[in-house]
């Protein structure tokens, strides 16, 4: 049988989680929150692009993952962060899971503290945590170390705990990318009336990539109302603007291919 990486993913996250939840309860993130923190509205930024038909890309940040290996050796999330911003990037997702993508939530603490704006009267770029939540302290946690987002992955948690994760995050003022990979749970992700609705191209448990995921899911979700997302898989500008012409999305979230040529990458010129 074929290894299902998702589960070894969730299976050492839960055994984080009980070592930290003992290490930093929620009632000490609640008492110390950390000094002055912009927070931005990350669906908010989203939409207002669509409103204008702009395109969005949400531009992936991490070290690492179990597909490619390690992607980039000397990783300083503050410098790609910039970079990215450089391009204009709608929005920022910082891979956070600290074992199979060797991330930090300190990663976003440190580009929400040091990421120097073009403008110095303006906000930062808003910043999605990505990572593996199921459990609402992980919710809290992001929101501690600066996150304006949060990730549900619905293949990787029950109904009941998706349903928990989604309201805490609503409580505490974030937005929140519900994702999906089948059309089963495309159909269950419209219950998420304020969430933006992620597609994502690659299977967790196997890790293939394909981007006609997007094209076979869309029409389920056309008349959600809130923003549609298309993920991963998305290697060139052609690929962005093949699935432009297909469906309506507009809001791309892009890793490896932006990771792999910041500088001087094609997909930005949609901007």
């Amino acid at each position: 049988m074929a290894e299902n990486v998702l589960e070894k993913i969730i299976k050492k996250k839960s055994e984080r989680l009980i070592d930290l939840k003992k290490k930093r309860p929620i009632e000490s993130l609640l008492e110390h929150p950390p000094d002055s923190m912009d927070y931005i509205n990350f669906k908010e930024t989203i939409e207002n692009n669509i409103s204008n038909n702009k395109i969005s890309i949400i531009a992936e940040i991490k070290k690492a993952s179990p597909s490619a290996g390690i992607i980039i050796e000397n990783y300083n999330p503050v410098d790609i962060a910039n970079k990215y911003y450089k391009n204009k990037a709608t929005c920022l997702s910082v891979l956070t899971e600290e074992d199979f993508f060797l991330g930090s939530l300190a990663h976003i603490y440190k580009i929400k503290s040091k990421m120097i704006p073009m403008d110095p009267t303006s906000m930062h770029i808003p910043i999605l945590c990505k990572d593996f939540f199921i459990d609402p302290y992980q919710v809290h946690l992001a929101r501690y170390y600066g996150a304006d987002a949060i990730l549900i992955i619905l293949s990787a948690v029950t109904e009941n705990i998706a349903k928990q994760l989604y309201e805490e995050a609503l409580k505490l003022d974030m937005s929140v990318i519900v994702e999906v990979h089948t059309k089963d749970e495309a159909k269950y992700s419209l219950k998420f009336t304020e969430a933006l609705i992620g597609i994502n191209n690659r299977n967790l448990k196997t890790l293939k990539t394909d981007t006609n995921t997007t094209l076979d899911i869309y029409d389920i979700l056309i008349n959600h109302k809130g923003p549609l997302i298309s993920e991963s898989g998305i290697k060139s500008k052609d690929d962005l603007l093949n699935l432009i012409n297909k469906t309506n999305i507009k809001t791309f979230l892009i890793g490896e291919s932006l990771l792999k040529n910041i500088d001087n990458n094609s997909i930005f010129s949609v901007l």
